[in-house]
């Protein structure tokens, strides 16, 4: 970072307003750029038009819907419609072109109304309905973008949003958001350059992430036996012979628990492993579970799969402590339940559903030490992955603050 822009920042935190910058109600940008605008003064706000849920298609003519918007469209653009209707149904809805801003206007709360993206696409597509649209005039609309979907808080949101069970925003709301931008339309072009690449790095961690997970899927399909069959149809050289078929329940034994409760204390030193998508709810002290090589822990309500590395406790009685008969390879014991665990019917306990399921295991120490091994290493690269695009997000944020607010002038 060049010693100019650490000066300014610096003066930023302490209070103080960097030489050629100005002070405004709504932050603090270079004196150049304008900053006197709303969003209603440098564009014009309409409104999609409603399309039934039924409507939506495999093909036909392309639409864009809020559920697009929210769930989709990860970046703050995108260029094709994932969504589709019929001619007929088409013909109802607002037609939008490049360069139009969507935000999302309904949501079940305040963080999932005002996402801004902007459609960047050169065919004409339409949108549904909950989908507030903004054509701007003489900034670039990419640039605003990314702007808005920095600057509109949550905090604004609440402020903004109207409802409960399902909470709306108006566009006269959107109408009243400030804008500051550069007059130079080479900087705003620029600007926007800088951040689309950045985007398109995260966009290439999300492609080899969904890569190996399906790798990973297709691993688990081909290298365990399918319905029917007693040997798997990828199998490590050197290995014959029919694999063992029993429930799973019969090869499983499950770990006390209540010793290992715990919650989160400062400065501890073991995880406390809780059941969902993000296993690691916090860190404590004392005595843990030490018998972590060749367990796994299942998650009873949400069916969730975590091999501990090292000595751990667990945060409610949701979780089992599950370990193979037999001395079974922990590592290989993941796969083998991934594989095999039941589908999701709500929330209910899994646990005596899984010990239920019939399985085809191989008994051979060796054969498992290698399967383990090798969707361990694919479960590594994948969280490398994810890590290293974390790493990007998060690099990304600090680099558009200072872009758009000016601190970096490019």
């Amino acid at each position: 970072m060049k010693p100019e822009i650490k000066q300014r920042i610096e003066q930023l935190n302490n209070g103080k307003i960097p030489k050629g910058y100005k002070k405004t109600d709504f932050g603090v940008f270079p004196s150049d750029w304008v900053t006197d605008k709303k969003l209603i003064d440098i564009g014009t706000f309409g409104k999609g038009k409603g399309i039934p849920g039924n409507k939506m298609q495999s093909g036909g003519v392309p639409c864009v819907g809020y559920g697009d918007i929210y769930m989709k469209y990860n970046h703050f653009h995108f260029e094709e419609a994932q969504s589709f209707v019929d001619e007929e149904t088409a013909k109802d809805s607002q037609l939008i072109k490049k360069g139009t801003l969507l935000f999302t206007g309904t949501g079940e709360t305040a963080e999932e109304i005002g996402k801004c993206v902007c459609y960047n696409g050169d065919s004409t597509i339409y949108a549904g309905g909950d989908i507030i649209t903004f054509v701007p005039q003489g900034v670039n609309p990419l640039f605003l973008a990314y702007q808005q979907y920095q600057n509109f808080s949550l905090k604004k949101k609440a402020s903004f949003g109207q409802g409960h069970s399902v909470v709306h925003i108006q566009k006269e709301s959107l109408e009243k958001l400030n804008v500051a931008y550069p007059e130079s339309k080479n900087e705003q072009s620029r600007i926007v350059e800088i951040l689309m690449e950045w985007d398109k790095a995260i966009e290439i961690y999300d492609k080899q992430i969904d890569a190996l997970t399906r790798y990973k899927a297709v691993c688990l399909r081909k290298m365990f036996p399918a319905k029917g069959q007693n040997v798997p149809k990828w199998r490590f050289q050197g290995f014959t012979g029919a694999w063992e078929q029993r429930k799973l329940g019969d090869i499983l034994q499950t770990l006390p628990f209540k010793a290992y409760l715990k919650s989160p204390e400062q400065d501890g030193r073991y995880e406390i492993i809780q059941q969902g998508s993000d296993p690691i709810i916090g860190y404590a002290n004392g005595e843990p579970c030490r018998d972590y090589k060749n367990t796994v822990i299942f998650g009873d309500h949400t069916l969730s799969l975590y091999k501990p590395k090292k000595p751990f406790f667990v945060a409610t009685d949701g979780v089992r402590i599950v370990k193979g008969s037999e001395k079974m390879d922990g590592n290989y014991l993941l796969p083998l339940l991934e594989r095999n665990k039941p589908q999701s019917e709500g929330y209910k306990r899994y646990y005596s559903i899984l010990a239920d399921i019939d399985v085809f295991f191989t008994e051979n120490h060796e054969e498992q030490s290698k399967i383990g091994e090798y969707f361990s290493e694919l479960d590594n690269l994948i969280t490398l992955h994810q890590r290293k695009k974390e790493t990007i997000i998060n690099q990304r944020k600090i680099l558009q603050q200072y872009l758009l607010n000016g601190i970096v002038r490019v």
